[in-house]
């Protein structure tokens, strides 16, 4: 269960907002605890962000909102490495790519107090209707039955309930997996097994470049739309079979940090970007496989208002990771099977990239770097919790 004010001391949630100009999104998040009665208290804001941006009006934001956070650019970052005694781990936070939200977990992993972490993309909203924290918090506490979800594929498309009026796969999801046999069935879960809340997202829908194409749209939205009549049902994906996991709309325990490094993309120099949370969610479901834990998808819901962008500029930064992400889910099926522990588990997916030899595929020397920057993962999270807490000036 999560903890009430009476039994912890500070912040206890770890909301992580990677942004470089439309921050001001916090404050609808903020507006939307207060209406529904959560303890504001309870959140401390991790905006992670760029030089190049508007870091003091950032942070007079979060003071004039009255809510505890701090703000990151490239430069504090550095501080931050320097002060936490890993300065040589700064390699594993790519630079200016999404997968910076890997900074707010290692915020977190410095800090005891933080049980929960929460990954907010700055073009999303919350829905009015809801309580936002509340709901993910109630979804990491669930204890109930809940939809089953699985398919011949061994993929779930988490857009599955209306799948067959929108046709919509989520970006990430295998063209290999597709025109799946979907079952479903009712499973009892137990408090404490969920570890993840994916919450998923109305208006433009969360789609590669390639099926944005396909859908008629040149400015990287997609013409088709989702709404929350496409979200009927809460799930989970059934032991064995994965998922997309978007890190827009995402709470989890701190529990999974070592097995939930956003990977490297972007900043490499096969230019491989966009699968920084997919391949995350990867990893993540093979653990949760393995320990018998559970991802828990659908409301919260957020409204996702991704900004006009050129298509074909996405169709770059996804081209050179296509074929990888076909294959990536069979490499790592059978990993850690006698694992412990996200740790050891995360160690053995590792194991399996950083060693494998994957000649055959277009770029599959990235898999061997993923692999390395895995290990260096887990190295850094130990030094963080061999160093001292510093306080911070």
């Amino acid at each position: 269960m999560s903890p009430t004010a009476s039994d912890r001391d500070g912040p206890d949630v770890c909301v992580i907002v990677p942004t470089i100009r439309e921050y001001e999104c916090v404050r609808a998040y903020v507006e939307n605890a207060r209406e529904h009665g959560f303890d504001v208290s309870r959140l401390h804001f991790v905006l992670v962000t760029e030089d190049f941006c508007e870091t003091d009006e950032m942070r007079a934001m979060l003071d004039d909102l009255g809510v505890s956070g701090e703000v990151f650019d490239g430069s504090r970052r550095e501080e931050w490495y320097e002060a936490n005694g890993v300065a040589e781990y700064g390699h594993v936070v790519p630079a200016a790519s999404h997968a910076e939200t890997s900074f707010g977990l290692l915020y977190m992993w410095a800090d005891d107090a933080f049980e929960y972490g929460l990954f907010i993309d700055d073009d999303t909203l919350p829905h009015d209707d809801a309580d936002y924290f509340g709901r993910h918090m109630e979804n990491l506490a669930f204890d109930g039955e809940v939809e089953s979800v699985s398919s011949d594929e061994n993929w779930v498309n988490v857009l599955y309930q209306n799948a067959d009026e929108h046709g919509l796969y989520p970006r990430g999801y295998p063209y290999s997996a597709m025109d799946e046999t979907v079952e479903t069935d009712a499973v009892a879960v137990e408090s404490g097994e969920v570890v993840a809340s994916q919450g998923l997202w109305t208006n433009v829908p969360d789609l590669d470049a390639v099926r944005i194409l396909m859908d008629g749209d040149l400015e990287g939205q997609a013409q088709t739309r989702t709404t929350a009549d496409d979200f009927a049902d809460d799930f989970v994906a059934a032991r064995g079979n994965y998922l997309t996991v978007c890190s827009m709309n995402l709470a989890f325990r701190r529990e999974v940090i070592p097995a939930f490094y956003q990977l490297p993309m972007d900043d490499n120099e096969w230019e491989v970007g966009r699968f920084d949370d997919i391949w995350s969610g990867v990893f993540l479901k093979r653990a949760c496989d393995v320990l018998g834990k559970r991802i828990y998808n659908g409301g919260p819901l957020c409204e996702h208002n991704k900004a006009p962008r050129s298509t074909f500029d996405d169709l770059h930064n996804e081209v050179a990771g296509l074929e990888l992400n076909e294959h990536l889910w069979e490499l790592i099926d059978d990993a850690g099977a006698d694992a412990d522990g996200y740790a050891a588990v995360y160690d053995a997916m590792a194991d399996r990239l950083a060693d494998g030899e994957f000649d055959e595929y277009r770029n599959g020397a990235f898999f061997a770097h993923v692999g390395e920057h895995m290990r260096d993962w887990l190295d850094c999270l130990d030094a963080i919790r061999r160093t001292p807490a510093v306080a911070d000036d």
